[in-house]
């Protein structure tokens, strides 16, 4: 068993216990199907969860927003100039016109990170019997292996087609190597391609809040654009879904308000150094009602978020090598806490503590723990609050799911937590689900 939020109600429901992330979804483009607007297929099967994230999650169509972009240029754009005569007579002089080159980008501006990285991304098109779309990626060997989101292609997984626009124009088909959905990632490899530019990988762990970041990608479509903004928050639990077993597909996210747009998922953030420091794979958007009735929802209100490229480069290797994705476990599975244990709470039992009269909120509440587990043979207990992993607070269910997977098995933890009204430590070494049978 993974370390997922019961599905059992304690105190505060399910829904209201992950209402904070309920409206976060895939950022994947849907393609147009030839009516005046579009609508996004329909969410790839096997993701409960995702298909809930995906209905409250703006996925505009990519085809009319290309269209209205056309047409704005169009009607917008300067008319040719040409002499005219005056009253006089006399032709009015034309236009000078600056042929000059644009200014050399200067190191650590986002000019010069475009640059850097504009070459190693690509846009990535799939379809399959679930639905055809677009999404982004990064190219990460001159041989062409390209890092992206499992969402932008799970569509393809069972039969269906992925092709690859490269930088240069050129394009390629392309075949999956490893899907993790687990951390919302993917491989791909690009048939019968060479001398690709890889993109050069960085170091999420060295982020700030405040510094400047650079997202590039295709939103909508529109391949090779380039937003910049700066990383709002680090370690930021974002839930996208729930698979068919339960397993909740949760990431420790670098949230930025740098643009980011359907489209963009698979895309690179990057820093002003051109290093990619995390993948862009979901937003959080607020939707309106129209004139007519309907729903529509907007992209980007400044809210997106990136998995950390620190967690992403150990799953990778492992499916470049063929291998299973594993990833670190506690072996136990926690709800968030919200009893008021003052109005009927036991304060032994789980879903309570043992502080008469207090309304705890923070930190994951362990529902059952596995036999066999590195939780349980650490001492850990149903009931038992945790509140913090090393260093980090613990505050929900979710953020202690997203701490634990920025781990790799075998890594050593303290964990502290909550018995009785009294905080404890406890250390241990972090299980691998490769051992759940």
């Amino acid at each position: 068993m993974t370390e997922t939020p019961d599905p059992r109600p304690s105190g505060a429901t399910p829904e209201h216990q992950h209402e904070p992330t309920r409206d976060l979804g895939p950022i994947w483009e849907t393609e147009p199907q030839g009516q005046p607007a579009y609508a996004a297929p329909p969410p790839p099967r096997r993701r409960t969860g995702l298909a809930a994230a995906v209905l409250a999650t703006s996925v505009l169509a990519g085809g009319a927003a290309g269209v209205g972009g056309a047409a704005a240029w169009q009607e917008w754009g300067p008319e040719p100039t040409s002499a005219t005569t005056t009253s006089s007579g006399t032709a009015s002089a034309s236009p000078v016109l600056d042929a000059a080159p644009a200014p050399a980008a200067t190191d650590g501006s986002v000019q010069a990170a475009a640059e850097a990285v504009l070459p190693s991304v690509v846009k990535i098109n799939v379809s399959g019997s679930g639905g055809s779309g677009s999404g982004s990626g990064v190219v990460l060997t001159e041989d062409g292996q390209i890092l992206t989101n499992h969402h932008v292609v799970e569509v393809a997984e069972e039969g269906g087609t992925i092709t690859v626009d490269f930088a240069d124009g050129s394009h390629a088909r392309a075949e999956i190597l490893g899907l993790d959905p687990l951390t919302d990632t993917a491989l791909i490899q690009a048939q019968d391609v060479s001398g690709l530019t890889p993109a050069s990988i960085g170091s999420s762990s060295a982020l700030a809040v405040g510094q400047d970041v650079v997202a590039i990608g295709s939103p909508f479509g529109l391949d090779a654009t380039v937003t910049s903004g700066i990383v709002s928050a680090l370690d930021r639990p974002v839930d996208v879904g729930t698979d068919s077993e339960g397993n909740a597909t949760v990431y420790p996210a670098v949230q930025t308000d740098a643009a980011i747009n359907p489209g963009n998922s698979g895309g690179p953030l990057v820093d002003l150094a051109g290093r990619v420091v995390g993948i862009n794979s979901s937003i959080r958007t607020t939707g309106s009602s129209s004139p007519f009735g309907q729903t529509s929802e907007g992209g980007s209100i400044g809210l997106g978020f990136a998995i950390p490229i620190d967690e992403i480069m150990p799953i990778v290797e492992q499916m470049a090598a063929g291998e299973a994705p594993t990833h670190a476990r506690l072996g136990i599975s926690v709800s968030d806490v919200g009893v008021d244990v003052g109005s009927g709470g036991s304060g032994s039992g789980p879903g309570s503590s043992s502080t008469e009269g207090a309304l705890v909120v923070d930190g994951a509440q362990v529902r059952t723990v596995g036999a066999g587990s590195t939780a349980g043979e650490a001492g850990l207990q149903e009931g038992d609050i945790i509140t913090g992993i090393d260093d980090r607070a613990i505050t929900s269910a979710d953020s202690l799911v997203a701490t634990i997977r920025s781990y790799r098995p075998g890594d050593e933890v303290t964990v502290t937590f909550e018995r009785d009204g009294e905080e404890q430590t406890t250390t241990l070494v972090l299980d691998s689900d490769a051992d759940q049978s």
